[in-house]
């Protein structure tokens, strides 16, 4: 559990909070990554508010400068791991592979009291940790997740390692469809099955969509929870806007095994006026249509 306790309806608002935010950056910033924030804001207000045993935020609450891209002479630099909490043997650790889910992370951090509402200024402004791309400097971020299949390494390695050493804490990742045609996660998703490691969750967005359409056309990826069980995975399929399945699933028993939370999810979710234009992985509002976006915004 979080530091803190949020009830449903708590979590409910931060999630068409988040929407809200990040639509109000879509027209201010001439456009971001809002369907990901429609399909995967009820994921991550629920991780960081329900689902998660995190210890109180280390990072500053403000939005920090980024002197630029870490080196072995460049160290200094604001961590994103900090706003997650100290990392003890009992806690638990989120890994973001979908980078371009950056927004949504900080939403969510704001919403659950570990970033100030003022750093949402800052985002994608050159020369702050704020980018819309995340990476470890990022708030909420761990790693630089790219290229695609990193990530869910970089988890299962952890979460190896934490079964060596005998800590309780769980090792957590969430990355998008679109991902899974990338060969490097299903070696993962093999190592992670036969080293047996039940305490790492991998809670997958299935919005369907990816960069060119909708995922289905470009290169099926179903049927996923027969392909993980078939790896060795426990697996379970939920709708991924539904508060009380993702706190069930993320307290689902899995013995012996990984555990896969596939969440079916609409990217035009709370924002209805998206629907004519998914699948969309980069949303731009059309000039004639922001007065209409605006008006909507206003309303959230």
């Amino acid at each position: 559990m979080p530091d803190k306790n949020y009830s449903k309806a708590e979590i409910a608002q931060a999630a068409t909070n988040v929407r809200k935010h990040i639509l109000k950056l879509a027209i201010e910033r001439g456009g971001c990554y809002l369907t990901q924030a429609c399909s995967s804001a009820e994921i991550v207000t629920s991780l960081y508010m329900n689902i998660l045993n995190l210890g109180p935020s280390l990072g500053c609450p403000d939005a920090q400068p980024f002197p630029g891209v870490p080196s072995p002479t460049n160290m200094d630099y604001p961590k994103g791991s900090l706003y997650n909490g100290e990392q003890t043997p009992d806690r638990d650790r989120l890994f973001v592979s979908c980078c371009h889910y950056a927004s949504v992370i900080y939403c969510a951090l704001v919403e659950a009291g570990r970033l100030s509402p003022a750093a949402i200024d800052k985002f994608n402004v050159d020369g702050w940790n704020m980018e819309m791309i995340g990476a470890e400097h990022s708030p909420g971020f761990e790693n630089t997740a790219g290229s695609l299949g990193q990530t869910v390494s970089i988890a299962a390695g952890t979460a190896h390692a934490y079964k060596l050493k005998g800590n309780t804490g769980r090792i957590f990742c969430m990355l998008s469809d679109g991902e899974l045609e990338e060969g490097q996660d299903w070696e993962c998703f093999q190592a992670a099955a036969f080293y047996k490691l039940d305490n790492f969750v991998v809670i997958a967005d299935i919005n369907h969509q990816q960069l060119e359409g909708w995922t289905k056309d470009v290169m099926n990826i179903e049927p996923l929870e027969e392909r993980m069980k078939a790896f060795g995975w426990e697996v379970t399929r939920i709708n991924g806007h539904d508060l009380d399945a993702l706190e069930q699933a993320g307290k689902m028993p899995h013995p012996g095994k990984p555990l896969m939370i596939l969440c079916d999810t609409n990217p035009a979710q709370g924002i209805p006026l998206l629907e004519p234009m998914v699948p969309k992985h980069f949303v731009r509002i059309p000039a004639g249509r922001r007065a209409e976006f605006e008006a909507f915004c206003a309303q959230m």
